[in-house]
């Protein structure tokens, strides 16, 4: 038996964290026959873990029964699967739903719930029936329909809960919730939803000032839900602010419920786990729509967390600040005990439709899979792991296939193990990325991440546009502003100029109390909330430092003006020039930031201020869209400007505030990700990345200490390290090295040499011996040379 326990940010097994390697294997789409070969695929990849959703809709019989032991179809027998993951030592994470997506039709809903109680099929904007089948969530009639599915499966997996000596480490509750609505713009208002919200309102700000924000009677449901589906434009920025915080609440409701749910049907004593969705065309811009939604459904929320659905494609410089903002963003939003796992964590050919439209570059799995665990991920779950086949349903419906999925007969074909078990490249892709990882896992297990003193801005608000109603222009107006400015920036500059710039960053949800230090990246809109802007001066007041990208914030979510950010600043803006057909604004650098040819820019806002300090102008007006300007003991650098990837200059303005990167990585050309990672005892891993189509050379400090004695490392093109720096090894002490490590014990140290002429050294008195290579020792420093450049051999270090 197991104990199973989020501690600290780590997943812990019986007192020991871990990082648990998972591949998505679903057993209904496999004959029995085929389950031993998928999970011996899935060890060998280098997974100590198997995922699987448990879809409703296919184990639940015409006659209303269940069968989740195979007594009908062997493709029925979750039992028996998850008993044969146990005997392949494999650990498990089940997603029974209710919804589970997966190209299921209905998303895992039986037919007969729809068709036993209509009125679920929600109404929308201007009381237009929803093109999805969504339902609402707290509809009595579904809670009680997804409370007797609860009651079928969760006995089947509470039987086989680690904590009864089972292989289920955690349960995912539901999926992908509220993704449906968003992605349709379609948000569920039925007369249920719109008299909870009501009620909502009155308790949130009276019934009087609730009335007034929705322009309707507080006191009447007919005219609230009315004015609610269609809101005037009056009252429209009010309208939506409040109906985004509404459904945050009630998925943090439905969630509560489906969790009770599970635990008065056996499911206890493990780790919960909640899907947030949004990445999508390979990019993760909106990927924080879906951590706004729900991040209330889990913070704070004892022994549950989320997971992320990363489906990024390949990853190169377009996308890499996406993958680690969307994990930065993640971990702001989490308690001190809840880590960063990965539900859906994409490993395939890309080549979904197969049509061959789309294929990925095997070694896109293993660049992700190395960011994410230098980040901290504890938990990375390869989907789709392996492929298989929809079977039919088992009461036909006269939809053109009658399978439970809409895919056809075959699912899967992107997957690393297609349908027939066929492997395409990405399998020994995954399997490179897994062993590599598996080497130093006991220790990523119990590191962090470190950081420069710089922290990215997080608002939660500035992503509840996942709902607009399509006759709004002020509604429509302030989303376009904030997809512009949010998040990464204008053009996604700020963050990827950071990262790529050697800077390791994690994010600071500025809607969350507590204290702040060091600098605060923020990439910010024309709304900003009131909360952040008092918090913001007052960081600026206490000391601290502010690099506000964007352009001024001028009002709050509901329309209301604020511009408390900006009167501290002493700042006021004077205009603004947008490039277009016949336009092109251009900028040019003064101070520290002169020097550089003018450049052209899509936007440039106009800032005045008595004590501000240009540090940009535009060209065409001579006026200032980028300053310094101080305010208490703090200062900012306001840039206003789309100014391009030009990393010294992003450099120069966080020298401007104090901050220089700790790895200082100095490098012959731009992709190069560089961060570092560390556990309790002070033992590192660096963690280098290369994105970029070319290889890159570089040389790396450490706090201006050189590593490696200066030595420039190359590292090829789309490919990482993980070097060990500073690693315990019985009683010696692995210093630095260029070679990754494989294995180590009291005794030796496998290595697997990276460079053209590796090195290692170590910090002992016994004597040393290599597997191949010369030693030489001085003042309690052995230093092994390895020439005759990277090989997939290791080299055996002996301590004697």
């Amino acid at each position: 038996m197991s104990e199973v326990l989020l501690q600290n940010r780590r997943i812990v097994i019986d007192g020991r964290p871990r990082l648990l390697l998972a591949g998505e294997v679903h057993y209904f789409r496999l004959s029995r026959a085929d389950w031993a070969d998928r999970l011996d695929r899935l060890r060998e990849c280098g997974a100590d873990t198997v995922a699987t959703y448990v879809p409703w809709l296919w184990h639940e019989l015409p006659d209303g029964t269940v069968d989740l032991t195979g007594r009908t179809h062997e493709q029925r027998d979750l039992a028996g699967f998850l008993d044969l993951a146990h005997e392949r030592g494999l650990h498990a994470v089940v997603r029974p739903g209710p919804f589970i997506m997966a190209e299921v039709k209905n998303e895992g809903i039986p037919y007969r719930v729809y068709d036993e109680h209509p009125h679920l099929l929600p109404t929308t904007w201007d009381g237009a029936p929803i093109t999805t089948r969504t339902i609402d969530y707290l509809a009595p009639e579904f809670l009680a329909a997804a409370d007797g599915w609860y009651a079928e499966v969760m006995p089947v997996i509470a039987e086989r809960l680690a904590g009864r000596g089972g292989p289920v480490i955690a349960v995912q509750l539901d999926n992908e919730i509220g993704m449906l609505s968003w992605v349709t713009n379609s948000p569920d208002l039925t007369d249920l939803l719109c008299e909870d919200l009501r009620r909502w309102a009155i308790d949130r700000y009276g019934k009087d000032a609730a009335a007034d924000r929705l322009g309707a009677d507080a006191g009447d449901p007919a005219a609230w839900a009315a004015a609610l589906r269609t809101p005037t434009e009056q009252r429209s920025l009010a309208v939506h602010d409040d109906l985004g915080r509404y459904m945050r609440d009630r998925y943090r409701r439905y969630v509560a419920e489906l969790r009770a749910s599970a635990e008065r049907h056996g499911v206890r004593d493990v780790p919960f786990l909640i899907n947030v969705h949004g990445t999508g065309g390979g990019r993760g811009r909106t990927f924080p729509i879906g951590i706004s939604q729900l991040f209330e459904s889990y913070r704070g929320q004892p022994q549950v967390t989320s997971g992320s659905d990363y489906y990024l494609g390949d990853l190169t410089v377009t996308n890499v600040a996406d993958l680690y903002v969307g994990n930065a963003f993640l971990a702001a939003v989490h308690d001190a005990d809840q880590p960063l796992t990965s539900l859906e964590f994409e490993a395939g050919n890309g080549d979904y439709g197969e049509d061959l439209s789309t294929l990925y570059p095997p070694e896109a799995v293993e660049l992700k899979t190395r960011l994410c665990v230098a980040q901290g991920n504890r938990l990375l779950n390869l989907y789709l792991f392996a492929g298989g086949h929809n079977p039919p349903l088992a009461q036909p419906v006269g939809d053109g296939n009658d399978r439970i999925a809409f895919t056809g007969e075959r699912h899967g074909f992107a997957a690393p193990v297609g349908p027939e078990g066929l492997l395409n490249p990405t399998f020994d892709a995954a399997k490179r990325a897994l062993h590599a990882v598996r080497g130093v896992a006991d220790l990523l297990a119990d590191s962090d991440e470190e950081n420069d003193g710089l922290a990215l801005g997080f608002v939660p608000d500035h992503y509840l546009t996942e709902y607009h109603h399509p006759a709004s222009p002020s509604r429509a107006e302030q989303v376009a502003d904030l997809e512009r400015f949010r998040g990464m920036g204008p053009r996604d500059v700020l963050a990827r100029a950071l990262l790529l710039a050697g800077f390791s960053f994690p994010a600071l949800d500025l809607q969350s109390p507590g204290p702040t230090t060091g600098v605060i990246a923020l990439a910010s809109a024309a709304t900003l909330g009131r909360d952040v802007q008092q918090r913001l001066v007052a960081h600026l007041h206490a000391g601290g430092g502010l690099l506000l990208h964007g352009v001024l914030p001028e009002r709050d979510h509901d329309g209301t003006p604020c511009t408390l950010l900006a009167d501290a600043l002493g700042l006021r803006a004077t205009g603004r020039v947008e490039g277009g057909p016949h336009y092109f604004p251009s900028i040019v650098g003064h101070d520290w930031a002169s020097g550089r040819p003018e450049v052209r820019v899509g936007y440039a806002q106009h800032l005045a201020g008595t004590d501000a300090e240009p540090i940009l102008t535009e060209v065409g007006s001579g006026e200032p869209c980028a300053v310094e300007v101080r305010h208490g003991a703090g200062r900012a650098v306001v840039v206003a400007a789309d100014v391009p990837c030009d990393l010294d200059f992003w450099r120069g303005a966080l020298r401007r505030l104090g901050v220089r990167p700790r790895l200082d990585p100095r490098a012959d050309a731009p992709g190069l990700v560089a961060t570092s990672t560390v556990d309790p005892a002070g033992q590192r891993l660096l963690h280098l990345v290369n994105v970029a189509p070319s290889a890159v050379t570089v040389t790396l400090g450490w706090h201006g200490t050189p590593v490696l004695g200066g030595r420039r490392l190359r590292v090829p093109a789309r490919t990482g390290l993980i070097l060990p720096y500073g690693i315990r090894v019985g009683d010696a002490t692995l210093v630095e090295t260029t070679c990754e490590l494989v294995r180590a014990d009291d005794d030796a140290v496998l290595l697997r040499p990276t460079q053209g002429d590796d090195v290692v050294v170590l910090a002992t008195e016994r004597p040393v011996t290599t597997s191949r290579g010369t030693v030489a020792a001085a003042d309690g420093r052995v230093t092994v040379r390895l020439p005759g450049g990277p090989t997939d051999e290791p080299v055996r270090i002996g301590l004697g």
